[in-house]
């Protein structure tokens, strides 16, 4: 067994466990993603250890950075409007 299989699943452990403990919405959902992409990079590892899956790797480690930092959803279950070009856009 491959060092890179064990990471990933430690990954997808601690990306699902994270994801349960979540309220349901999109972030919840992303969060499942994310450890999806995890536990299919490990299951690539297990049979063929390659470098090949470092960009996929590290892009959902993006995706579950990007989720610590996200705002919550508003009470309509959209994200609030961003800035002024969206003031300007209903002014039109």
């Amino acid at each position: 067994m491959s060092d890179a299989f064990d990471y990933f699943r430690a990954y997808a452990v601690r990306a699902l466990c994270k994801a349960r403990s979540m309220p349901q919405g999109r972030m919840k959902h992303l969060q499942l993603v994310a450890g999806r992409i995890y536990n299919l990079l490990k299951k690539e590892a297990a049979y063929r250890p390659n470098i090949q899956h470092l960009e996929d790797f590290r892009t959902a480690q993006r995706l579950e950075s990007s989720l610590d930092h996200r705002p919550t959803d508003s009470p309509g279950g959209r994200l609030a409007p961003a800035g002024p070009q969206s003031a300007e856009r209903e002014a039109r």
